[in-house]
């Protein structure tokens, strides 16, 4: 069984889509004070310094597909 490491850059350009998507999500004023407090809430969640372990973790492999 042949499987796919993941290498940094493809962590890296995870994390931009990411992070695009979330823009892309925001673009527009919130029509209602939940969903305001939804988009507070992830947007912390992005934005936060807290150390945490990364996932997944650095190498991990993929399935082969089909």
């Amino acid at each position: 069984m042949r499987t796919r490491s993941e290498t940094r850059t493809d962590d890296d350009a995870r994390t931009e889509r990411l992070l695009d998507a979330a823009d892309v999500a925001f673009e527009y004023d919130p029509p209602t004070e939940l969903q305001a407090d939804f988009e507070a809430v992830v947007m912390e969640g992005l934005l936060s310094d807290m150390a945490v372990p990364v996932y997944p973790p650095t190498g991990h492999t993929y399935p082969k597909r089909g």
